[in-house]
C-alpha cells in the first residue's frame, strides 16, 4: 500500500512539474530544437540575453519587490491593530464588525475592480505602484489568522505586562508578535506569492513601464509581435520572473510546511 502511494506521489509530482520541466528545456534550447525534443540539442543562455535586452525586467523586478513589500508591511500593520481588538476588546457591535470583515473572504476581487478603479482614480493614484497594493490592504484573511492566534494566548501575559508598565503598543509589540511568529510567516508568504503573480487587477490599472509588474510586463513582451512565436525567448522571461519565488520555496520548504502546519492552514 506505501508502494502504491508513493507511486502515486512521484506521478502526481511529476504531471504537476511537466510544465516547469518544459519551460526550463525551452529556455535553454533554440526553439526548433525545443518542439522536436532533440535531447542532444546544445544548451544555450541566448535566449535569457535575447529577453533582458527586449523588455525591461529591471524596471518590472523594481517595481514589483516595492508592491510586495508595501502591500505585506501595510498588511501587517492594519490586520495586527485590527486582530487584537476583535481578540481582546469588548464592545458593543465587536461580533457584527468581525462577521462584516469576514464577509470580505465570501468576495472575489474581480467583483470589486470596477469600484476599486473608480476610488484610485479620484485618488490621481491610477497607473501607480501604490494604486496597485491600496485595495490589498485590509485583508480579512490576515485579521481572521492573527484574531485566532492572540485568542490563544492566555491574558495574564498581557496583566503582567501591565503590571510592569507596558504601554497598548508596548504590550502588542513584545508579548503577542512574538508569541504569532510563525503567523505571521505563514501569511507573509501567501500574500508575497500572491501579489508577486496577481495580473489582472494590474493590467487594468496599470499603463506605463513605471509602474507595470513582472506579470503584466511579461504578458506584454510575450504577445508583441517581434517574440510571439519565439518560445524560448519567451520561456527564458518567464524564468526570469518566477525564478524567486521558486528558489525561495526550494530553499525555505521546511519552513514554509511548518508554518502551515503551526496555523492549520492545508
Amino acid at each position: 500500500m506505501r508502494r502504491l502511494e508513493a507511486l502515486g506521489t512521484w506521478i502526481f509530482a511529476l504531471v504537476w512539474s511537466t510544465p516547469l520541466l518544459w519551460t526550463v528545456w525551452a529556455a535553454f534550447h533554440e526553439g526548433l530544437a525545443t518542439f522536436r525534443g532533440e535531447l542532444s540539442a546544445p544548451w544555450m543562455i541566448q535566449n535569457f540575453i535575447s529577453a533582458l535586452s527586449a523588455a525591461p525586467f529591471g524596471r518590472y523586478y523594481v517595481n514589483t519587490i516595492f508592491l510586495v513589500t508595501f502591500t505585506l508591511v501595510f498588511q501587517l500593520i492594519v490586520a495586527t491593530l485590527a486582530a487584537y481588538v476583535f481578540a481582546r476588546c469588548t464592545f458593543r457591535g465587536s461580533q457584527v464588525l468581525f462577521y462584516l470583515v469576514l464577509a470580505q473572504l465570501t468576495i472575489t476581487p474581480e467583483v470589486l475592480l470596477v469600484e476599486n478603479y473608480r476610488t484610485l482614480n479620484r485618488l490621481h493614484l491610477v497607473d501607480t505602484v501604490i494604486g496597485i497594493g491600496l485595495p490589498y490592504i485590509g485583508s480579512a484573511f490576515a485579521i481572521f489568522l492573527l484574531r485566532q492566534a492572540f485568542r490563544s494566548i492566555p491574558k495574564e501575559f498581557e496583566e503582567a505586562a501591565a503590571v510592569e508598565g507596558c504601554s497598548f503598543f508596548g504590550t502588542l509589540w513584545r508579548i503577542y508578535v512574538p508569541l504569532v511568529r510563525p503567523i505571521y510567516v505563514a501569511f507573509g508568504l501567501v500574500s508575497v506569492s500572491h501579489h508577486w503573480n496577481n495580473f489582472l487587477w494590474p493590467l487594468i490599472v496599470t499603463s506605463s513601464i513605471e509602474s507595470r509588474p513582472l506579470t503584466v510586463g511579461l504578458a506584454i513582451f510575450a504577445l508583441s509581435n517581434e517574440n510571439g512565436a519565439q518560445w524560448g525567448v519567451v520561456s527564458a522571461a518567464t524564468l526570469i520572473i518566477v525564478a524567486p519565488l521558486l528558489v525561495g520555496f526550494l530553499i525555505f520548504q521546511r519552513q514554509f510546511i511548518q508554518s502551515f502546519v503551526h496555523t492549520g492552514i492545508k
